[in-house]
């Protein structure tokens, strides 16, 4: 049996119902189906209904005649490409062979009908329309595996770019890992050479009760350094793999703030910063602590670096949304351009090439504030400075 997609129409047109009928069972054959119609008007409906393969039209038919229907057809985008054979029982003298073909048949046949020649020529018709429909599958499929290579191609080219920042962000991350790991790690070095130095000698006077205080607190600064930088990589590395922990417990949120700023308090003094804190009444609710005191922290180390040795004010309010945190600077401010990137990985403010740090604080703090379903707002201009807002949800027990 032939494929369901390769059955063809055939349409036969007759005013005698004993003409179809013959007509009819001369075309019978395995995949090809025949609709009759006795008029111009009855074949016009089935031409709208099916798509042929052939229509075999009789020249003399009462009303409208075989050559105006040809007409039709061949005036109508839909069936001005069937191919028509015209039948008529009249004689060669009317010439009706030439008025069919300038009617744009494809065939002219005398009735009565050589069953033989009919099977043949429509056979020919069918195996065309049939070629020409496996063609337009095959163009189809064609067509469908371009559209699809195309879509290849271009995920090809976005995995292709997305790999090629990816190795950028690589080298560049070693870079800065590298340079910055080195910063300490040469201090704490030099250190140890010149003690070694020292002792090679037995100069113990060089290490006095007060001298070994500072040079225990310059070795703490230098380790806690390190220590920051691998937590802030490991963060990263836990924010990539979703594997961040978040542990919220009930917890006073002005309290927290109040002890993350007095730690930060000889730092800021430090580096020449007034850091002023307003605290109101306590802030209760249900977050990490641990978390949300590195996020206050990399706010506060962010404002340190940038602050130009001006105040940096503090605060911790509730707010219709839960409660806020705000730390402002009065630095170098954000350019436009580094407001767009200064929350992703290894991005830092233009003009901070010599601050230390991954640029991977302000990352890590909206990670961990979007994991406790809040949000970082920031506001900045150029030369006056930057206002960092973090918007937390209460929270549920």
């Amino acid at each position: 049996m032939p494929d369901r997609t390769d059955e063809v129409n055939l349409l036969i047109v007759d005013d005698l119902p004993e003409n179809l009928l013959a007509l009819d069972a001369l075309l019978q054959a395995p995949g090809i189906r025949v609709h009759q119609a006795e008029s111009a008007e009855q074949a016009l409906e089935l031409l709208l209904r099916y798509e042929f393969a052939l229509a075999i039209l009789d020249v003399q038919m009462p009303g409208m005649d075989g050559f105006q229907l040809a007409e039709l057809m061949r005036g109508t985008e839909r069936t001005k490409q069937i191919p028509i054979v015209f039948v008529s029982a009249a004689g060669r003298e009317l010439n009706y062979a030439f008025k069919g073909y300038e009617s744009g048949a494809v065939d002219f046949m005398q009735k009565p009908l050589d069953a033989h020649a009919v099977r043949s020529k429509v056979s020919v018709f069918v195996d065309l329309y049939r070629g020409r429909k496996r063609l337009a599958r095959q163009l189809e499929a064609l067509e469908q595996s371009r559209r699809e290579q195309e879509v290849l191609l271009d995920e090809l080219r976005s995995t292709q770019a997305e790999l090629e920042g990816a190795v950028r962000m690589r080298d560049d991350f070693m870079s800065i890992v590298s340079h910055e790991l080195k910063t300490p790690l040469n201090s704490l070095i030099l250190e140890v050479q010149l003690r070694k130095l020292q002792l090679g000698r037995n100069n113990l006077e060089a290490f006095s009760e007060e001298r070994l205080r500072n040079m225990v607190d310059k070795d703490e600064r230098q380790i806690q350094s390190l220590i920051r930088l691998i937590d802030d990589m490991l963060d990263v590395s836990r924010i990539r793999t979703g594997k961040l922990s978040i542990r919220p417990s009930r917890t006073d949120l002005a309290q927290l703030v109040g002890n993350v700023v007095e730690s930060f308090a000889a730092q800021m003094e430090a580096c020449g910063c007034e850091l002023q804190l307003e605290r109101n009444e306590p802030i209760i609710g249900v977050w990490d602590a641990f978390r949300i005191e590195q996020v206050l922290a990399n706010l506060l180390t962010n404002a340190m670096r940038y602050g130009a040795g001006k105040p940096v004010h503090v605060s911790a309010v509730a707010c219709a949304e839960g409660a806020c945190i705000e730390v402002r600077d009065h630095g170098i401010g954000i350019s436009p351009q580094s407001l767009e990137r200064i929350f992703c990985q290894f991005e830092r403010a233009e003009g901070s090439e010599s601050s230390a740090g991954l640029g991977l604080g302000l990352f890590i703090a909206d990670q961990i504030v979007r994991a406790h379903n809040g949000r970082i707002q920031v506001q900045s201009e150029e030369g006056q400075g930057s206002l960092f807002r973090v918007l937390l949800p209460l929270g549920e027990d």
